[in-house]
């Protein structure tokens, strides 16, 4: 009696495990990117125990200057491990509360989830996905893109996957209303030692800004119409977002350090 009760449950288990399994592999609903907003909570729970050397990379084509309103962006997430299947999950956060931002669009080989605030693969024979992300139709602030990516061995159970995390770092609104932009040239760039901002006519001082392109402060200085050079030989070479801000308003540019 006790042999048949044990096999008829291992009979009902199997169309569940079965379902689990597909589920996992075309998509992870709910709320797993391991963002702030979504708790930190990433796959983890049930993925573990492999390592395949994996790595998560979130790539997008919204200029460094920052993202324009009410428009269409591409992002890809990209995968790299020596697993035989992956998965993933993202989602759009505002930096200043961590609450969603934007509208995320499915691609061909993606699903929404978590009531369409997250985004997530439909087949996990993929190791790279692209799909859309629509900025809000307001000023925001700065968004970030944080993901989740599995690396699963395909042995058909949870056992030996490993699970990695990653984001795109900040990214910043260029939709600054007409009255509140502030316009200034600036050379020589790209520069190597020296920088000269030129402020527009009735602007005296400024506080200028760059960051780099995970969104990092790298390096602020006050500057006045009498003095407007700033030492840029502390930034390490790369391309950075310069922001200058005077009493309510703001300009940006790219800057290249040599």
């Amino acid at each position: 009696m006790k042999k048949n009760y044990f096999f008829k449950t291992s009979l009902l288990m199997i169309p569940t495990m079965a379902f689990l399994l597909m589920s996992n592999s075309s998509g992870k609903s709910g709320a797993f990117s391991g963002s702030p907003g979504d708790g930190g909570t990433s796959c983890t729970a049930c993925h573990s125990g492999g390592n395949f050397g994996a790595s998560v990379a979130i790539t997008h084509n919204i200029p460094d200057t920052g993202y324009l309103l009410n428009t269409n962006y591409d992002v890809t997430v990209t995968g790299s491990s020596s697993a035989t299947a992956h998965g993933f999950q993202m989602t759009a956060e505002k930096v200043d509360d961590n609450s969603k931002i934007g509208t995320l669009i499915a691609g061909t080989t993606s699903s929404l989830t978590n009531g369409n605030a997250n985004i997530t693969h439909t087949n996990s024979s993929n190791n790279a996905w692209t799909f859309q992300w629509k900025s809000p139709t307001t000023d925001q602030g700065r968004v970030t893109f944080f993901g989740v990516l599995v690396a699963a061995n395909g042995n058909g159970t949870t056992s030996g996957d490993q699970v990695v995390t990653g984001d795109s770092g900040q990214i910043s609104s260029l939709s600054i209303a007409e009255a509140k932009r502030l316009d200034f040239e600036m050379y020589p760039n790209p520069s190597a030692t020296e920088l000269s901002i030129q402020l527009p006519s009735g602007t005296n001082e400024a506080m200028v800004e760059f960051y780099d392109t995970m969104g990092r402060l790298s390096l602020s200085k006050k500057i006045t119409m009498s003095n407007p050079f700033i030492n840029v030989s502390p930034l390490g070479s790369g391309i950075y977002l310069l922001k200058v801000l005077s009493e309510d308003k703001i300009g940006s540019q790219k800057f290249i350090k040599e």
